[in-house]
């Protein structure tokens, strides 16, 4: 098809016409050959059925049009990484990524911790009868000493008496097992704060 004629057909067939031309432009201000290939495929949609007749210069409008194409997709490529990276900032207290430190903890903690837990569990499942139900109503249930008597049918005393004989069987078997911080991570931990 001639230049005349595609004129005659409308903007998009020049597109077709400067194909080539637009596609090496577009590779060169973009970096990226598939995404040339987007942009003159929104070229061509956004020119199709716009006569050529009035545009003095058909090829030069082309390149405008593709150069704004290119522009537009930067900046929204610049406003989505704002927008992430206040989204982000706004999500760590205001502290850029790379100052701010790796939030998952370490191998080792892990397996220290679920080594821990393993040993608590183990050591709960151990207690007396008394001091277990009274240590999972406080603790895991949250329920205030006097509201654990009232559910065993019991004095807040005896209370006292079964959390205190779990913490301590709960310390030494954290002890036992070379954990030297045992009250730390039994007030932080599985079972709660002290009593």
């Amino acid at each position: 098809m001639s230049e005349s004629e595609a004129r005659e057909a409308g903007l998009a067939a020049l597109v077709g016409t400067y194909r080539a031309d637009l596609r090496s432009f577009l590779v060169a201000r973009c970096g990226d050959s598939s995404e040339a290939e987007e942009i003159l495929q929104e070229l061509w949609l956004k020119v199709s059925g716009v006569p050529a007749g009035p545009i003095a210069n058909a090829r030069g409008y082309l390149f405008r049009v593709a150069n704004n194409l290119v522009l537009d997709r930067l900046r929204a490529r610049h406003r989505a990484m704002r927008r992430d990276r206040l989204w982000v900032e706004d999500a760590s207290g205001g502290w850029p990524a790379e100052d701010r430190s790796d939030p998952t903890p370490a191998a080792d903690e892990v397996l220290l911790r679920e080594e821990e837990a393993r040993v608590l569990h183990e050591a709960i499942a151990a207690l007396p009868a008394g001091a277990r139900r009274a240590l999972e109503l406080h603790r895991f249930e949250n329920h205030e000493q006097a509201e654990v008597a009232r559910i065993m049918g019991i004095s807040r005393s005896g209370v006292e008496k079964h959390l205190a004989t779990a913490m301590k069987h709960l310390r030494r078997a954290l002890a036992d097992c070379g954990y030297f911080d045992a009250v730390a991570s039994i007030g932080h931990g599985a079972t709660g704060d002290r009593p």
